[in-house]
């Protein structure tokens, strides 16, 4: 699955994005001669928890009757370059397994390769961070208890059944949990049940931020991928105004006293500041930085291709002046001046925020003022 039209089909992205995105969640059964199963399958699941140094005990979880396993229970302490840490023991985690225990496997996003390209997809098509986890249970299990998300879920059922509970309760928008929140909280206001859905091999479920729910293995065992999804929230814009903000100097300015005429001229100044603000929020420039910050977000996936190695094109400035293409191109010339000399597959290494077809239009563009020669 490489792009968001596979991972929702049949739904198309027009209607998902009409009818259910932030809005209520959606169960896609998998359709005739669907792929998605092979996501990830029981064999691959294996494979990857027989890689046991991708382990320690926050990547890799035990969960028995809706709580964590202590982590000195299931791991023994491993001395690493990095200090010492838990490291799972196969054999403890066998035996956790056999009574009854679930795995939940963390940031998983770049550890099998179809994983890795579904949360590509999911973080392109909807500008956001993007992470995955994979749901491993048995016969009545529960990786984890009632509860809501902070994040955007798409969930891929690959192996075995899961039941999925939804309850009427919803928490609007959240952003992170209240302090002290606990599970009998959750319990306490995630409202009657009114929803179950059972997700068979292939399905796919989207769960919007906010919404109460539970899961439950049923006879057979379960295997899942849960895919966390976090654009940017309208609060992120914050860090971006300090740069143009004191490009102005009505932001460098001091401001009048509270008191000053009895207020009227710290009153009249924050709203000829609150105006300015509304500008430089509303242009174009703004918008193309709030864009980049996207960029930032979202996972690229490795593409090794060895014993081939990729050839290294080179440039160097030559002095002359560079053409006037816009604030992106901007920074892509700005790195330039400063390296002097330079492999363009290093430009776009560094530059992951700018799309590589950006950074080749700006390259060509200096190419063409004679700013940049090839050696």
């Amino acid at each position: 699955m490489r792009t968001l039209e596979e991972i929702l089909h049949p739904v198309t992205p027009a209607q998902f994005r009409a009818e259910f995105e932030g809005r209520q969640p959606l169960h896609i059964p998998a359709a005739e001669g669907s792929n998605k199963r092979a996501l990830l399958t029981w064999d691959a699941f294996n494979g990857l928890l027989n890689q046991t140094n991708v382990w320690d005990s926050e990547r890799l979880q035990l969960m028995r009757h809706d709580d964590a396993v202590p982590p000195e229970q299931y791991c023994r302490r491993k001395r690493t370059p990095e200090g010492l840490i838990w490291r799972p023991s196969p054999a403890k985690v066998e035996v956790f397994l056999s009574a009854g225990a679930s795995i939940l496997a963390n940031d998983v996003l770049t550890l099998h390769s179809p994983i890795t390209h579904a949360g590509v997809a999911l973080g392109e098509a909807l500008a956001a961070e993007v992470g995955a986890s994979v749901f491993c249970s048995f016969k009545g299990g529960r990786a984890v208890a009632t509860h809501y998300d902070v994040h955007e879920v798409f969930a891929v059922q690959t192996e075995g059944e899961k039941i999925w509970n939804l309850y009427e309760g919803r928490v609007i928008d959240p952003v992170g949990y209240p302090p002290g929140l606990t599970q009998t909280d959750f319990n306490r206001d995630c409202g009657r049940l009114v929803s179950t859905i059972t997700m068979r091999p292939g399905d796919v479920l989207y769960m919007p931020r906010g919404f109460y729910h539970d899961t439950v293995t049923p006879d057979q065992p379960s295997l899942h991928v849960s895919f966390t999804v976090m654009p940017l929230t309208g609060r992120s814009i914050l860090s971006l105004l300090d740069g143009p903000a004191l490009q102005d100097a009505a932001f460098r300015a001091w401001l009048p006293a509270a008191d000053a005429e009895g207020g009227t001229l710290l009153q009249a100044r924050l709203a000829e500041l609150a105006a300015r603000l509304a500008g430089i929020v509303a242009s174009p420039a703004f918008r193309d930085e709030v864009a980049l910050l996207q960029r930032r977000l979202m996972p690229r996936a490795p593409d090794f291709s060895l014993p081939v190695r990729k050839p290294a094109t080179v440039y160097r400035v030559t002095g002359r002046a560079f053409p006037d293409l816009g604030p992106m191109a901007r920074r892509v010339y700005d790195w330039m001046i400063e390296e002097r000399q330079f492999a363009v597959e290093d430009l776009v290494a560094d530059m992951e925020s700018l799309s590589e077809a950006d950074i080749r239009n700006a390259l060509a563009g200096a190419e063409q003022a004679s700013a940049v020669q090839r050696v």
